[in-house]
């Protein structure tokens, strides 16, 4: 019974994890789509202008930030969809795992690409 009570609470941090992130995420989205209305859209596209967005360290931040918090709230949300598919101890530790694998491998590469372009890793 000890166990299933810790195991419920895990899961209850679990998905308070996963509605701050998704009201975070919210709110710097909505930064990030302001901060595109202030650019003419065709122009916003240029190689030249996206490049000189990555040079800006708040607009870096807020960026990082959205592959992250997306990321968090995206993968929890596919573990929770597929740990309703089935409900086995193995079948939960291996989704968990997995997920947490490729949240890490896309925040990764994704942290690669923004300092990349940032020109802090040329």
């Amino acid at each position: 019974m000890n166990g299933i009570s810790k195991l419920a609470l895990k899961e209850s941090q679990i998905m308070k994890i996963h509605y701050i992130t998704g009201i975070l995420a919210l709110f710097v989205v909505a930064v990030h789509i302001l901060m595109r209305l202030v650019v003419p859209y065709s122009s916003s596209l240029e190689y030249a202008h996206v490049i000189a967005n990555y040079h800006n360290i708040f607009y870096a931040i807020l960026l990082e930030s959205i592959l992250v918090l997306i990321s968090i709230h995206g993968f929890n949300g596919v573990r929770v969809i597929l740990l309703e598919l089935r409900q086995s101890k193995i079948w939960e530790n291996s989704v968990t795992i997995t997920t947490i694998i490729a949240m890490i491998v896309l925040v990764s590469y994704g942290t690669r690409t923004i300092i990349l372009a940032n020109g802090l890793g040329l």
